[in-house]
């Protein structure tokens, strides 16, 4: 089985449903809703992007808008039985919204 891996550049249409402590439940990306697989492992990690970066747009007082939160998840097309997919998702803590960085095949 080849494994076929999408890098992606920050996506329009992209809704991402998290429980009570952050973590995606589900996806809406092109139309589609995907669901997070219960039975798989997560992947959670924080990296610092660059305060120059925020400065012109931080307000005093708004908090950590350098530190990037990432998750990668195993996905399945609604509710089928359908192939997993790896997904890679980013918050921009600036902008308060999140990106999708890459889509793979295979679980």
């Amino acid at each position: 089985m080849t494994t076929i891996t999408e890098a992606l550049t920050g996506t329009r249409d992209l809704q991402v449903r998290t429980d009570q402590t952050g973590k995606p439940l589900a996806i809406r990306h092109d139309g589609q809703i995907w669901l997070v697989d219960p039975g798989t492992d997560s992947q959670h990690w924080f990296s610092r992007g660059s305060w120059c970066d925020t400065k012109p747009t931080a307000a005093i007082g708004d908090g950590d808008l350098v530190s990037f939160e990432h998750w990668r998840i195993k996905v399945r097309l609604g509710s089928s039985d359908s192939a997993l997919r790896t997904i890679t998702l980013r918050r921009d803590p600036v902008r308060a919204r999140w990106l999708l960085d890459t889509i793979s095949d295979g679980g």
